[in-house]
């Protein structure tokens, strides 16, 4: 019985050690692609085309910004005398 028990456990040992080897190979591996990825560089150049674009639409805005208010304004008016 004893000799059982120590198989058993001898074989439980092995397949967390196995598996917990598996388990950090397939982490490494992925670590080493996400790495070596360079679709994020992609990204971050989407981040700073849409942040130049953010900045131009503001600057235009605030250039137009006084015929604009004066359009909402006379809109508002309009909207609110219906």
């Amino acid at each position: 019985m004893k000799e059982v028990n120590i198989r058993m456990m001898l074989e439980a040992y092995t397949f967390v050690r196995v598996a917990a080897g598996d388990l950090r190979r397939r982490m490494h591996e992925r670590l080493t692609d996400l790495v070596g990825d360079e679709t994020g560089a992609t990204a971050a150049e989407y981040g700073v085309l849409v942040a130049l674009i953010a900045a131009v639409i503001i600057v235009g805005a605030q250039l137009l910004g006084t015929n604009v208010n004066t359009k909402l304004s006379d809109v508002g008016t309009t909207v609110g005398g219906v």
